[in-house]
């Protein structure tokens, strides 16, 4: 049986800027080529194969769903190898995966290829991400994982475009094939080189108290528990959310009479608004506590969606929801790796992220399929609606988190 590694107690020397350097270029490059890019594509796959839209997103909910499953026992693996393993191993993988996607020739072979791509994801994407972190800087990852959220966020401001420019030179097989050699040239020497060789003795082992407040001040006993539900049901939500407007938010902004022009360019802000969002925590945020961090971008998403609805086909107030929803996305980025640590600490913590994905993940699978025939089939006013609604009842969970926290704090 292979023993943990728990071994290396001081930081790695690379812990510092060098870490967050080598992740960010990994992260941009992950989320570009294994997500971002499917909605590019994914009307190019559609028409390749001849099959409705359907079967197109369902291979990617279908995807999703597995991830998610994977995502708690990828956790477990991180904690006991330690990142530099099991992300190298992750790139690998999700290198190969890329390639198979671009070689599937029917329904079966395209759906193993996305199954395997969103499994294999959660070994080298933002929880594995934020793990090598805290395992390198221990329960002070707070200001390095927002470092790296501010690189994260040009992902889709980059792979967009670039996808874009792609496909009007090659088709989507051939762009995924580049994506996939680039990927593991990219990212395997950074995975395999930078990252932490071992766990700190913060990370190594979780602990098991019964008080409502553990040592160190993380939670314990009921107070996790609830704080785990808020956590998970606020995170959950935001998934669906986000998971159909990484598809379908071109599309729903032209529903709202933009044309595909200025879709884009709205979409396009969200990327810098994300990294915007991302810069003033970093700059700004380093006294104000996690969870407080977390109400707030949970607050601007439906309120974001509001100025849409209610803006009238007003560019002006579509501009706004692009900042609006683009600050939140990109603080909540944050929130997901930092409010976690502040809570329950960082023994354990590449599990926890684990398991607080796996309860939403039937719901961000289902999104990008449920989101398309639900603006099909209830229209584009009842769509909207939902997504307010969601997105209003995650900052509502986190709200409540905050007040808990600071009471019990």
């Amino acid at each position: 049986m292979t023993t943990p590694v728990h071994s290396q107690a001081s930081p790695d020397p690379i812990a510092g800027i060098g870490l967050i350097l080598a992740l960010g270029v990994t992260q941009v490059a992950g989320y570009g080529a294994l997500y971002y890019a499917f909605a590019v594509l994914a009307p190019e796959i559609t028409k390749s194969f001849g099959w409705a839209p359907e079967w197109t997103y369902g291979g990617f909910a279908l995807g999703l769903l597995a991830g998610g499953f994977a995502a708690p026992l990828a956790g477990r693996l991180i904690d006991i190898y330690g990142t530099r393993r099991m992300m190298s191993i992750g790139c690998v993988l999700a290198s190969l995966s890329l390639f198979a996607l671009s070689k599937a020739e029917g329904l079966i072979s395209y759906y193993a290829a996305m199954i395997a791509l969103e499994v294999v994801s959660t070994l080298v994407l933002y929880d594995a991400a934020f793990t090598a972190l805290t395992q390198a800087h221990g329960a002070n990852a707070r200001r390095a994982i927002s470092k790296l959220t501010l690189i994260g966020g040009f992902a889709s401001t980059l792979f967009w475009p670039l996808t874009t420019a792609l496909l009007a030179e090659a088709d989507w097989r051939a762009i995924y094939q580049i994506y996939a050699m680039g990927y593991l040239l990219l990212a395997l020497p950074l995975h395999a080189l930078l990252l932490p060789r071992g766990l700190s003795m913060h990370a190594a082992k979780p602990s098991r108290p019964t008080d409502a407040t553990a040592a160190g001040g993380y939670l314990a006993g009921a107070s996790r528990r609830r704080a785990f539900v808020l956590l998970a049901v606020a995170f959950s939500l935001q998934g669906f959310v986000v998971s159909a407007m990484s598809v379908h938010m071109l599309a729903l902004l032209q529903g709202f009479g933009f044309s595909a022009a200025l879709a884009v360019t709205f979409g396009a802000m969200v990327g810098p608004s994300q990294v915007t969002g991302r810069l003033i925590e970093m700059l700004f945020g380093t006294n104000v506590p996690p969870v407080t961090t977390a109400w707030v971008s949970g607050a601007l998403m439906p309120l974001g969606f509001v100025l849409l609805v209610f803006g009238g086909g007003t560019a002006a107030f579509a501009g706004l929801f692009a900042i609006a929803y683009g600050v939140s996305m990109g603080l909540s980025s944050i929130v997901r790796g930092t409010v976690p640590l502040q809570l329950f600490g960082p023994a354990g913590y590449g599990a926890m992220l684990g398991k607080l994905s796996a309860p939403g993940l039937a719901i961000r699978a289902a999104a990008p399929l449920a989101f398309a025939v639900m603006m099909e089939r209830a229209g584009l006013s009842a769509s909207a609606a939902v997504l307010v609604a969601l997105s209003g009842v995650a900052a509502l969970a986190l709200l409540l988190l905050a007040r808990a926290a600071t009471t019990e704090g």
